[in-house]
């Protein structure tokens, strides 16, 4: 059974691993955590309170606490886009948490909408997604496999990871995997 005391043990466990703190407002927090325990028995995963999820991993992964935006976002604003996260300096109230944008691709909220809805999506809220390119316009694919070079985990994705969500490595003990086709 999914606890707020352990969703909140997991989320300090996190924030203290990566030099974060929690949110400093306990009604604030308790919201987030709720929203975290919630996502997390509705789909399977603690989905970020703050973003649509779609109850599809393949779609969701990004938004998966800790989000993949997380860690630039603590360091430019002090806070993740939910400001579960912040930095030390917030949490002693030296530093304001401030608005942070969101950093999440459009193409990858219209899809989560698009997904969660189960309908199109309206292109003046969200860049849609080109579900089909034309056959005769190839596109390479940005997508890529990463390996963490500490623990052995592979993603596929655009980029690397912030942190490992295994081993906690940096973004920068993560490598590219080439891949290479052969004639047969």
């Amino acid at each position: 059974m999914i606890t707020l005391d352990r969703v909140r043990r997991r989320a300090e466990s996190d924030a203290k691993s990566s030099g974060y703190q929690l949110n400093p407002d306990p009604a604030f927090l308790k919201d987030l955590l709720e929203g975290l325990k919630t996502n997390e028995e509705r789909f399977g995963y603690p989905s970020c309170p703050c973003r649509i999820a779609t109850g599809r991993f393949e779609v969701d992964r990004d938004i998966i606490c800790p989000c993949d935006y997380r860690d630039p976002d603590v360091e430019e604003f002090g806070a993740c886009y939910c400001a579960l996260y912040v930095r030390k300096d917030v949490y002693e109230g030296k530093v304001q948490i401030k608005p942070v944008p969101e950093r999440r691709p459009p193409e990858k909220q219209a899809r989560a909408i698009e997904v969660a809805t189960g309908g199109p999506v309206k292109p003046e809220k969200v860049v849609p997604v080109v579900k089909e390119q034309p056959k005769e316009l190839e596109v390479e694919s940005k997508m890529k496999f990463w390996y963490c070079k500490q623990c052995g985990y592979v993603v596929f994705r655009e980029e690397p990871p912030y942190t490992c969500p295994i081993c906690k490595a940096k973004r920068e003990m993560f490598a590219e995997i080439k891949l290479r086709t052969m004639a047969v």
